[in-house]
């Protein structure tokens, strides 16, 4: 049986539910985090020291944590070939696609764009810092919009684990009142990914519960 904690609205928690819908896995989850709190509980500690969400257990398996640990470890144990390559050369290839979004695209938009303009009020925010932001991750996603031109997916035309990092961010992005780039590609990337159940089912979460009150 695998056992998810973790809050629906929290964008690390979405990409191990995505993933776990698109691999059609069943799994319990319990809301933890944020207003749900539970993270600081000493049974939860024990399972991550670090107090955040997602932990996924699978069975008697240990705890795991960090949510891109996590998508990989269900890749490799469940996946089909198409979403996670066996041939190593190949699965890096995915691999890199997936740490590149990952690491400069959905982290720095979460920390410098989603994180002030949703969790604090409007005085408390860099005006400034959020457009330089902005810039920045527009130069990146025109990277991912040049490689959406020919293909429907991040790797060809099937979904795999570098779409779980680079789709992860774009209901947010596209969702927020945001001075966004012309990326035509990156847009029908998106609409692609909307149509699919498991990405609009686990993925286009209203955030509107992280607004300061």
């Amino acid at each position: 049986m695998l056992t998810l904690w973790g809050r629906r609205d929290s964008s690390n928690v979405q990409s191990v539910a995505w993933t776990l819908a698109e691999l059609g896995l069943t799994y319990e989850r319990h809301d933890v985090g944020h207003r749900f709190g539970g993270t600081d509980t000493p049974e939860y500690i024990a399972m991550n020291p670090n107090r955040t969400v997602p932990v996924l257990k699978d069975g008697d398996g240990p705890a795991l944590w960090e949510s891109a640990a996590i998508v990989r470890y269900l890749a490799n144990r469940y996946a089909p070939e198409e979403f996670w390559p066996a041939d190593p050369l190949a699965r890096a290839d995915v691999d890199r696609w997936a740490e590149w979004a990952k690491v400069n695209v959905n982290v720095p938009f979460g920390l410098s764009i989603f994180y002030p303009l949703t969790f604090l009020p409007p005085e408390k925010r860099d005006s400034d810092a959020i457009a330089r932001a902005m810039t920045a991750i527009g130069q990146k996603l025109q990277i991912a919009d040049a490689r959406l031109r020919d293909r429907d997916y991040m790797m060809g035309p099937a979904l795999t684990l570098a779409d779980i990092h680079m789709g992860n961010l774009l209901y947010r992005y596209y969702a927020m009142d945001l001075d966004r780039p012309d990326l035509p590609a990156l847009a029908a990337y998106y609409d692609r990914l909307s149509a699919r159940p498991a990405y609009a089912e686990h993925v286009m979460v209203s955030f509107d519960a992280l607004r300061p009150r």
